[in-house]
Order: structure tokens, then C-alpha cells, then sequence
């Protein structure tokens, strides 16, 4: 039985620009040279302005996109070892989250943890948000934040810092040429 939140019903939006905000984030972090909150939101403010509001909305669907497909690869890894994504997964994340309280404050877990899951059976993020209202002002930065969280996760899983990146760079290729 299809569900209204299945991702074939999902745009998949500004996926580049969405790779590209998250790479240029943990490529930050590995180097040590993290921006300052601050710094981060007024260069993440300076880039969706030139956006506009269309792109700006096609990065954020460009975003859940990236954590669907980031928690479709952490299922697949961890069927092939009997584990559940959920409970191997989602548990470290939110640990992760609560222990950064300036970018994810209490009231956004549960919607970053919901995003997770939904993500991780097979939903499509962004239309698992989306039926509970617009997305908030303040759920924009952690979105960020817990997408990050999310690609380093994997990149650690694989033991390279580029892996995440790569799999979904290799992943447009091939949508590109099919």
C-alpha cells in the first residue's frame, strides 16, 4: 500500500546546492577551522538570499533529499549486517543532538529524530514534515546541523572523510546519464 509520504511523490529539489552547503560544513569541521554559529547563519543567510524563495525551498527539499538518501544507504549497510537502521542509527544521532544545545534546541529534536526515522523506513523526509505545517524558522539550522551529523556518521562507518560526499556525487552522476 503507497503512502502520500512515499519519495516518488517528493521533489527531490537543489540536491547540489544542498551537497555543496554540506560538504563545505564538514570539510570545515575536519579541518578544525569550524565557523562560528554566527558566522555560519549569516553566510547560510547570504547564500538562500541569492536563492531567492524558490531556491531556497529547493535546497531545503535538496536537503531532505540528502538525508533520505544518506539513511537509504545506512539501511542497506546495515541489512547486510542484520542490524535495524533505527536502533543503530537514530539513538547516536539524537545523543549527538542533545549534546550541542546551542544549535539544536530541545523543542527541534524530536522533529530532527522524526526526520530520521521516517527517513530510515523508507519515507520521504521533507513530506513527513510537511504534514505537520511549515517548516520553521528555527528548525532551518538544525536541519543543517543534523544533516551534517548525518553525513559524518557515515563518513565515519566507512572510515573516509569524503565517503558520504561521494555517494551521492556518484548517485547524480548516474541519474544524469540515465
Amino acid at each position: 500500500m503507497s503512502s502520500p509520504c512515499d519519495p516518488e511523490y517528493a521533489p527531490a529539489g537543489d540536491v547540489s546546492a544542498a551537497l555543496l552547503m554540506i560538504d563545505s560544513r564538514l570539510r570545515s569541521v575536519y579541518a578544525g577551522k569550524a565557523a562560528s554559529d554566527t558566522e555560519q547563519q549569516e553566510m547560510v543567510a547570504q547564500f538562500a538570499a541569492s536563492l531567492g524563495p524558490a531556491g531556497v525551498d529547493a535546497l531545503l527539499d535538496g536537503t531532505c533529499t540528502l538525508i533520505y538518501m544518506f539513511m537509504k544507504w545506512l539501511r542497506m549497510a546495515c541489512d547486510d549486517h542484520d542490524k535495524d537502521v533505527i536502533e543503530y542509527s537514530v539513538p547516536a544521532l539524537v545523543a549527538t543532538m542533545r549534546m550541542m544545545p546551542k544549535t539544536f534546541r530541545p523543542e527541534v529534536i524530536p522533529t530532527m529524530a522524526g526526520l530520521l526515522v521516517a527517513a530510515g523506513t523508507g519515507l520521504s523526509p521533507n513530506l513527513w514534515r510537511t504534514q505537520y505545517g511549515q517548516w520553521t524558522e528555527n528548525e532551518m539550522n538544525p536541519l543543517e546541523a543534523m544533516t551534517v551529523l548525518l553525513a559524518e556518521h557515515i563518513n565515519r562507518i566507512a572510515d573516509d572523510q569524503d565517503f558520504a560526499t561521494r555517494l551521492i556525487t556518484e548517485a547524480l552522476s548516474r541519474a544524469e546519464q540515465d
